[in-house]
């Protein structure tokens, strides 16, 4: 919902003065808290931001920033922010992560910058202060019942709407795309550059797009990975809808590697076979659920928890392992593998700022009529996802409007976008990213690289794709036209 002249008139002062030239650094960097996996290198600060940046006086949120410097500051360009998925994934570590896998030219370019968005890890986290009950893996995916009824994911969805709303604090209303776009900026500012490059991924992708329209004349190099549909009248409806789409294009791939297999898992000969073996299994688990130990709240493998076992394991090949192993456990009615269940205080901090992110930026409908009516529709189109993606979810009783309207990408602004993704996305399918390739017009073009899974760039091992987004980041040159690797 539009908010009011006033203030949007304020969020455009806020805008313009952010994106002023970035004074010199002052900031000052320490050793990060060890941990697991930081790398020696990895440095960590915070910066303040305001919390309402239409009252920039007001109350401040922290931003955890960490950094892994150029050993080379001879030819050091500048720095490259990680732009993390989600939303509500942490990112404070991932200069860590990625000084092991990102090519020495790149490194050797720019400092490596991670950071935690706002409500996040350890930059002022949120949570909304769930029951552990509504923790279900199924239910923070809005799975219909068995029978496709959703009357109880509309009694979940009130609920967590109203514990958000009463334990979410203040920050819960001031977490949204935009806000995360200037964080983004002040970022920037903090660090004394006057430009700044990113890889976004994922969620980070329309995060990245947001700063790259609101921020123009900022943006350095641009690499968007694994790309959401910017479509300003939905946003994140259609990044859940979009898991229909994504996970019927990219089943055949786990079809085709497990009928390979068939003489170790008997799932099926070929991927018509395995894809039959699948809908039938979940089908008798939507009937008669097996007992799982340690498989969150509910202790069941369910029909729905296998279908959101099938969505995690098709982000990788390295997943599907996994999935045939307890589909030929659960088939056969032996001992199930132990289940990866997230820790609760993670879930709690992810829901809570999924949930706000992704709520404050667009209204929902909350016609549980017109719910029930998508979710038949789509169980028949797309059985896999079982109506997951067009069901009732907590933003349809959200208590807060919308501060601002979503933004439109455009193509106005520096020719400087690169966009990176496979053929074959379980969350946000080729389809979906040629939307954000329209959006940019002649600001970006698109390497589409033929390949399964999520996430492209120094994921999947394809050379062509991996070196055109290294040769962008150490040259700043686009390809000629858009790229098929």
């Amino acid at each position: 919902m539009m908010k009011s002249l006033a203030l949007l008139s304020a969020a455009a002062l806020t805008t313009t003065l952010l994106a002023a030239p970035a004074h010199a650094a002052a900031t000052r960097w320490d050793a990060c808290l060890p941990g697991e996996g930081i790398d020696p290198r990895q440095e960590c600060t915070t910066i303040e931001v305001p919390m309402d940046y239409s009252a920039p006086g007001g109350p401040s949120v922290t931003l955890a920033v960490s950094r892994i410097r150029t050993a080379r500051p001879d030819v050091r360009r500048g720095v490259l922010l990680i732009i993390p998925g989600g939303p509500g994934s942490p990112g404070l570590n991932r200069p860590s992560t990625l000084v092991k896998k990102l090519p020495q030219e790149v490194l050797d370019r720019y400092d490596i910058i991670g950071f935690d968005p706002r409500g996040v890890g350890k930059s002022s986290p949120v949570s909304c202060g769930l029951a552990p009950a509504d923790l279900s893996l199924t239910r923070l995916k809005p799975y219909p019942d068995a029978d496709g009824g959703i009357a109880g994911n509309a009694a979940w969805s009130r609920r967590i709407a109203e514990a958000c709303a009463r334990n979410g604090g203040p920050l819960i209303r001031h977490i949204s795309t935009r806000n995360h776009a200037r964080d983004i900026d002040r970022i920037r500012v903090a660090l004394g550059e006057d430009k700044i490059s990113y890889w976004g991924v994922s969620y980070g992708t329309y995060a990245g797009a947001v700063h790259a329209t609101m921020f123009p004349g900022t943006t350095d190099r641009v690499v968007l990975d694994s790309n959401d549909d910017p479509d300003p009248r939905k946003v994140s409806r259609q990044w859940l809808a979009n898991y229909a789409v994504g996970v019927e294009d990219s089943f055949p791939d786990f079809g085709a590697w497990t009928a390979a297999r068939d003489s170790d898992y008997g799932l099926g000969a070929d991927a018509t076979a395995v894809r039959r073996t699948f809908l039938d299994l979940a089908a008798r688990l939507d009937r008669e659920p097996l007992t799982w130990p340690g498989a969150g709240p509910e202790q069941r493998l369910t029909g729905n928890l296998l279908r959101e076992n099938l969505l995690n394991a098709l982000y990788s090949t390295a997943n599907y392992p996994m999935l045939a192993g307890l589909m030929k456990a659960a088939l056969n009615r032996a001992e199930l593998p132990a289940p990866n269940q997230p820790a609760e205080a993670a879930l709690q901090n992810t829901a809570a700022h999924a949930g706000a992110t992704m709520c404050n930026d667009i209204a929902w409908p909350n016609s549980i009529a017109r719910h029930e009516q998508q979710v038949r529709r789509n169980r028949a189109a797309y059985p896999l996802t079982a109506g997951m993606p067009v069901n009732l979810g907590p933003c349809a009783y959200w208590p807060f409007k919308p501060a601002e309207r979503a933004t439109r990408i455009t193509s106005r602004g520096p020719a400087n976008v690169l966009l990176i993704q496979n053929l074959r996305d379980p969350s946000t399918p080729y389809s979906g990213a040629l939307k954000m390739r329209e959006a940019f017009g002649q600001r970006a073009r698109m390497v589409a690289v033929d390949s399964g899974g999520h996430g492209v760039y120094l994921a999947n091992g394809n050379a062509c794709g991996d070196r055109t987004v290294t040769d962008f980041l150490v040259t700043g040159r686009l390809p000629a036209r858009d790229r098929s690797c």
